[in-house]
């Protein structure tokens, strides 16, 4: 899960709870008040009762406390809060629901007086603790707000790290902060520019090294040519052969770790047609190939030719039966050859310079430029012996 995910996660439980608090603490605060209105408008209602015969020190009383006279109630929903019967009648106290004002009832004997109480004071302390739970509730907005801002750049850190990790060798992060992630951004920058000359540096020095050991190699080709011994000469095309294949399957090897892939769509089909365009066969009834199912693959298709071909030269060279078999099926290719079994554990034909026999031709580099090929593309190579065959498998699903 994301750290913005997480924050998200407490930012929202923070605020129920906090709803759950602010509920709690209003209906608390609803009784705390309603008690305290309670006793005081029984010590006013007394006031009343006493003068309600006498007109001029009732209206006193009344505009004393500012109480409204009524000829009827609202008709609205309402709470008791209080009810008591005397010997004149019943006085009550009710709220109305949804208001912050009070009615007051009075039956006093055939008559029936209803005042209207505004409580300014309790109905201001309740405003006081609603409002302030609503600015905590802000205030905690707020500061989401500024964390997710403050963490924002991280996305865009990430992000860039994968373009560099890509093969995206330009990549920078332009973030100017002063702070910690501004630091980071920074030492990345630092970073990747010291890696991105690193790794053309590096890219000249294969180039230069692959044309200085081509250049001799195609000069003694041309030399041998002038040879009148026929079997000198055929071993000393064989021995530059050799060193020219070495030299490719080195550079090749080497290559792949700094070239970015190019990544497009094709269909399996045509991988194994460009990878049979690269094996120079002479005879394509060596290699019998069996599509149950096509599909998609999403690659490079010259680095996954290579790999192909390079298996599928293996097959071919340690086969003692004849055709191999390219089988397509389901996000797989299998490429078998009828043989015995590998003497050793597979992972250790995917080092460089290994092999089954040292008699035989090759270098032990086809594998391990196999295993880079697959290993770039997040694929997964695979071996297996069955029924006297030699079953490499390639699996395209992620």
């Amino acid at each position: 899960m994301s750290i913005f995910k997480k924050i998200s996660i407490l930012f929202f439980l923070s605020i129920f709870v906090m709803g759950l608090i602010g509920f709690w603490t209003n209906n608390i605060n609803n009784k705390r008040l309603n008690k305290l209105i309670q006793e005081k408008y029984l010590a006013i209602v007394e006031d009343i009762i006493e003068n309600i015969e006498n007109k001029i020190l009732l209206n006193k009383l009344l505009n004393e406390h500012h109480f409204k006279t009524l000829k009827k109630s609202s008709g609205k929903d309402f709470e008791t809060l209080y009810s008591s019967k005397y010997d004149f009648g019943k006085v009550e106290i009710i709220k109305e629901s949804f208001e912050d004002e009070f009615i007051i009832l009075i039956d006093y004997f055939d008559k029936k007086y209803i005042f209207k109480a505004p409580d300014e004071q309790n109905i201001i302390d309740k405003y006081i603790l609603n409002s302030l739970v609503f600015l905590d509730i802000f205030l905690l907005f707020l500061i989401f707000v500024y964390i997710l801002k403050l963490l924002s750049p991280l996305k865009v850190i990430t992000k860039q790290i994968k373009n560099f990790a890509q093969g995206n060798l330009e990549t920078r992060i332009n973030i100017k902060s002063n702070d910690e992630i501004g630091t980071l951004a920074k030492t990345f920058n630092t970073m990747a520019s010291s890696l991105e000359n690193s790794i053309k540096t590096r890219e000249e020095l294969l180039r230069d090294i692959g044309h200085e050991l081509r250049t001799p190699i195609a000069k003694g080709k041309f030399a041998i040519e002038k040879i009148d011994d026929f079997s000198q000469k055929e071993l000393l095309k064989k021995i530059f052969k050799d060193l020219e294949l070495l030299t490719n399957e080195l550079l090749e090897l080497e290559k792949l770790d700094l070239t970015k892939l190019n990544k497009t769509t094709f269909d399996a089909e045509t991988l194994i047609i460009e990878s049979l365009g690269k094996l120079y066969l002479d005879d394509e009834s060596k290699i019998n190939i069996l599509i149950d199912e096509n599909f998609k693959i999403q690659g490079d298709l010259y680095y996954l030719s290579i790999a192909i071909k390079n298996l599928l030269d293996n097959a071919l060279k340690y086969t003692n039966h004849l055709p191999i078999i390219i089988e397509i099926d389901k996000n797989q290719i299998s490429i078998l050859n009828k043989g015995e079994k590998l003497s050793k554990e597979f992972e250790y034909y995917l080092k460089p310079f290994t092999q089954e026999l040292s008699q035989r031709d090759g270098f032990g580099l086809g594998l391990s430029i196999v295993k880079k090929v697959i290993d770039r593309h997040d694929f997964s190579l695979s071996y297996s012996y069955e029924n006297d065959f030699n079953i490499f498998k390639i699996n395209f699903g992620k």
